[in-house]
């Protein structure tokens, strides 16, 4: 089961979970399956993933793999803003793009927030 994790973590944390995975993968003790996103703070968390870019997610993954335009139908939403709000998740990592479409490759979305804490 494969999984993005988004989380509050510094810069300096994401970057030592990424060299360690990337040890641990060359010595053949790890495999890539999830996906760690953090961010410095909830504020943040929450401006890149707004609501509508959540529903975006949830309708694009209860649907499967589909064409941006099918997406913005099926969410009666405007066609380039829908476009927009996939761009920006395609650059989070949360959402992919081939031949086919767009999808979502990832079981589950988890959100892990520690009210008042910004990174250290």
């Amino acid at each position: 089961m494969r999984k993005a994790i988004i989380e509050i973590a510094s810069n300096a944390q994401m970057h030592r979970r990424a060299l360690n995975t990337a040890h641990a993968l060359k010595a053949g003790r790890a495999q890539v399956s999830d996906l760690h996103l953090g961010f410095e703070s909830a504020a943040q968390v929450f401006t890149e993933l707004t609501a509508e870019r959540l529903r975006t997610l949830e309708t694009l993954k209860r649907g499967g793999r589909q064409s941006i335009y099918a997406l913005a139908k099926t969410l009666e939403r405007n066609y380039s803003n829908v476009h927009s709000d996939i761009r920006r998740l395609i650059a989070l990592g949360l959402v992919e793009r081939d031949g086919d479409g767009v999808h979502v490759p990832f079981d589950s979305v988890e959100i892990h927030l520690a009210l008042g804490v910004d990174a250290a």
